[in-house]
């Protein structure tokens, strides 16, 4: 029996896999030609993310190489495109003018990025998200470069955080009002934005894009409808895809949003199928990976003359955004008659919202713990009736009844065909089987199955396979080290430092192992602030150790230049203090005079030649450095309290200065805010600060562990004291008590839910213990509670003169 000829256009993923069914069952029954417009074959296109980041090669993400063609005779076209079809003779003509017939014809023709059509949209320099060259032009970018990314959905993302990661400055603009809003709520999308912006990338959300701007034929900026110019080298759009049904149309097909077809995959013409994001199947359209997989397998079925029907299954979207683990499914919009339960972890990271409605659960958004998603998505596909467990529902299956169960038992239930890794089809079986043949750990499943080797989201899922299937054998992760210079983590150095009594830099290299000769940037900041606090008196700081704001005590911005920020003690001010500002500004240039949120006055855009001159006019005012760069004090926040408010219950200003000027100088983990509020209204915001005091009518409400950054958190209440002194004091013990526990570049709030608010209540519970962690908080501010800024501008003073002259010809 001779083969039936046929022709498949578009190598896509789908179109990829229809071909391994046919050569794998039916190795004899298809001559196969297969098109392509671009110049390559298969691929795996959700892997172009990687590839940009650098974490792949295009060579690692081919699916089907030049020796898989060649072994299975298929007849390659690549870069030709089919420009006609003729149905009725069942041939196809191709750009080169060759006419081809076919038995059978498969469309595979995917998606069409979709171009905003503004003015400007064909200069050079704007592009899609689609392919190997739009990543390439991507990966041509770097330090320097600016980009704009049109699109705040998963391509769009995945593009600009490749981007970033290779030192480009990207901007995000997104119409909507929160990033990724089909498959995230509002809650999720905001921790998503807010991880993000935390690795460098801008996010503007609700903005309407008006005009590509450009010079000499290529793009130079994107013009905002509120006429804000965003500069760019390149302008990436991100924002959907169309079915590509333009030749389909032209041969006859019935097209509507895509290419229609039946069940069995076959079009409204004979003979002619068609698969993957190219078709229309009951007026849906298909993005997801796994849903174009089924669709091949049926069509593959099809063509061998089999019976087999595609069937539409409700989806999850388990996906790692830069980073990021999410989770959706169901329908999670808000509705009459529905109900959510929600879980927070802050400190973490971590959201969780379940929809319930009629006793079951339809939907379920989770954001930065994720493994718990399959469990959830079975109860949202099987219509599981929740009511007995729904007290316990948000906590997953290992809390069920009200008594602890087996974690891992939902793991171990999964059948040997549920597929763990999405990214690479791998099922649960082949991973067990690879553990039983000595993959033991997750680098060695990783190297055997590629399962959790792409996006890593199915990573928790292979440590719960191994941990299954190996028992008592299982060798659960270390912590992470301090750096690559050593096997230790950050709570072992600080262990060991006082352990072993190291009072120096070199002793700890020498003592501890470390595998470099001087440490590195990573680990000399947290061992140089490690040594200060904890050996005051034999240690001396390490300027060389610390982040480049504190050498330079002034912050550093983004063109350069400097930020200068004098302390102004409790936000109190006078007029003498206001005119050696407004003097100072006049006479450096300053460009940007700006009120901060901590109440002083900011000074941004100082030179930074100027910084000792400026300093030393500042300091003969007594105006000193407010530390606004340091890992240390910055503010405490004070409202008027008794002063002047009629509300006012307490001296907040009063007790604001005091506790500045007792913690002022003082180097800790990370930054430090402090705010006093004078009654319960709270107009200096007390409750989201590291330290907050509310002043009432019996004394003061002293509340730690607060945020209002990346996150956002309420205080702790820690302590109600009666006088102005014992808030003093239980301050200064707190902040002793995290400078002497906390690992390097953990704010309060972080530390404090690692060792619990109860531990910490517990050793300042203790009078002697409060009283020795003032001593020696003390003993610390008598060395190191100095102006860094007077002694640079002592030096200044002797070149003022100069200095002065020089700003004069500039002027």
């Amino acid at each position: 029996m001779s083969k039936q000829r046929l022709i498949i256009i578009g190598a896509g993923m789908a179109s990829g896999r229809v071909i391994e069914h046919l050569v794998e069952t039916a190795p004899d029954a298809y001559d196969i030609t297969l098109f392509n417009a671009e110049p390559r074959g298969n691929y795996n296109r959700i892997m172009l993310s990687p590839v940009l980041a650098g974490d792949k090669t295009y060579e690692e993400i081919v699916t089907h190489d030049d020796a898989f063609y060649c072994s299975h005779k298929i007849d390659c076209r690549f870069g030709q495109k089919v420009t006609a079809i003729d149905t009725a003779a069942k041939t196809v003509t191709s750009d080169t003018g060759e006419v081809l017939a076919y038995d059978k014809l498969l469309f595979g023709t995917g998606s069409n990025p979709f171009i905003i059509p503004l003015p400007g949209h064909d200069l050079e320099g704007v592009i899609a998200y689609r392919d190997l060259e739009d990543t390439q032009a991507m990966m041509g970018l770097g330090q320097g470069n600016r980009a704009v990314v049109i699109g705040g959905g998963l391509l769009g993302l995945e593009a600009a955080a490749g981007m970033a990661a290779r030192g480009v400055d990207v901007t995000v603009v997104h119409i909507m009002g929160h990033l990724m809003e089909r498959q995230l709520d509002p809650a999720a999308g905001y921790l998503l934005r807010k991880s993000l912006e935390e690795k460098g990338i801008t996010i503007r959300l609700e903005a309407n894009s008006k005009e590509i701007v450009g010079k000499d034929g290529k793009v130079r900026a994107l013009m905002l409808e509120d006429g804000t110019e965003l500069p760019c080298d390149l302008l990436v759009m991100a924002v959907g895809i169309r079915p590509n049904t333009a030749l389909a149309a032209e041969a006859g097909l019935a097209v509507g949003r895509g290419i229609h077809v039946d069940d069995q995959m076959l079009t409204s013409v004979s003979d002619v199928l068609a698969v993957g994001e190219c078709v229309e199947h009951d007026g849906a359209l298909f993005g997801l990976v796994a849903p174009l997989y089924d669709q091949a397998k049926v069509a593959a079925q099809t063509l061998m003359g089999n019976e087999a029907a595609f069937v539409q299954k409700t989806l999850s979207t388990k996906l790692k955004v830069t980073g990021c683990d999410l989770f959706s499914a169901g329908d999670f919009a808000e509705g009459e008659g529905r109900e959510d339960i929600v879980f927070r972890d802050p400190a973490r990271g971590v959201y969780k919202r379940l929809v319930i409605e009629a006793g079951k659960l339809v939907g379920a958004v989770m954001y930065g713990d994720t493994a718990d998603g399959n469990w959830f998505f079975g109860l949202i596909k099987d219509g599981t009736d929740i009511e007995e467990m729904r007290e316990t529902l948000i906590f997953g299956p290992a809390y069920q009844g009200g008594v602890a169960a087996d974690p891992l038992s939902a793991v171990a239930a999964l059948p040997p065909e549920a597929e763990i890794c999405g990214c690479n089809g791998i099922c649960k079986g082949t991973i067990v089987d690879a553990i039983n043949a000595g993959a033991t750990d997750l680098g060695a499943v990783k190297a055997t199955t590629k399962a959790s080797a792409s996006c890593g989201t199915c990573t928790g899922l292979v440590e719960q396979l191994l941990q299954v299937t190996l028992g008592d054998d299982f060798q659960m992760p270390t912590a992470q080290p301090i750096c690559g210079c050593c096997d230790l983590t950050h709570e072992d150095v600080r262990r060991l430092i006082k352990a072993q009594e190291l009072k120096s830099q070199e002793a700890v290299w020498q003592e501890l192992g470390w595998k470099t000769l001087n440490g590195c940037h990573v680990c000399r900041p947290a061992v140089n602030f490690y040594l200060l606090a904890d050996w005051p008196l034999e240690y001396r700081d390490d300027p060389q150790s610390r982040f480049v704001n504190e050498r330079k005590h002034a912050n550093i911005q983004k063109d350069g230049t400097f930020s200068v920020v004098p302390r102004m003690w409790g936000g109190i001010t006078n007029p003498a203090e206001l005119r050696a500002i407004a003097d100072a500004a006049d006479k450096y240039n300053v460009p940007t005079v700006k009120v901060t949120g901590g109440q002083r006055i900011d000074l941004l855009g100082v030179k930074g030649e100027d910084l000792p001159y400026i300093w030393a006019d500042l300091n003969k005012a007594g105006l000193v450095s407010g530390h606004a760069y340091s890992k240390g004090l910055r503010t405490v926040k004070t409202c008027v309290g008794t002063d002047h408010c009629r509300f006012g219950t307490q001296d907040s200003t009063g007790l604001g200065i005091k506790l500045e000027q007792a913690l002022w100088g003082s180097w800790t983990p990370h930054k430090v805010k402090l705010a006093v509020s004078g009654c319960p209204r709270n107009c200096a915001e007390a409750t989201c600060k590291d330290v907050g005091i509310i002043c009432v009518d019996s004394g003061y409400q002293v509340s730690v562990a607060g945020a209002a950054g990346m996150d956002v958190k309420e205080t702790e209440r820690l302590v109600d004291v009666a006088s102005e002194a014992e808030a003093i004091d239980w301050t200064v013990a707190f902040v002793q008590l995290y400078r002497e526990n906390a690992k390097y570049l953990d704010r309060p709030y972080k530390w404090v839910a690692k060792v619990g608010l109860d531990w910490v209540k517990e050793r300042l519970d203790d009078p002697a213990e409060r009283a020795r962690l003032i001593e020696a908080f003390e003993l610390s501010q008598s060395i190191y509670r100095k102006d860094p800024w007077a002694e640079h501008a002592a030096k200044a003073d002797a070149f003022q003169p100069l200095a002065d002259l020089k700003l004069e010809a500039a002027k």
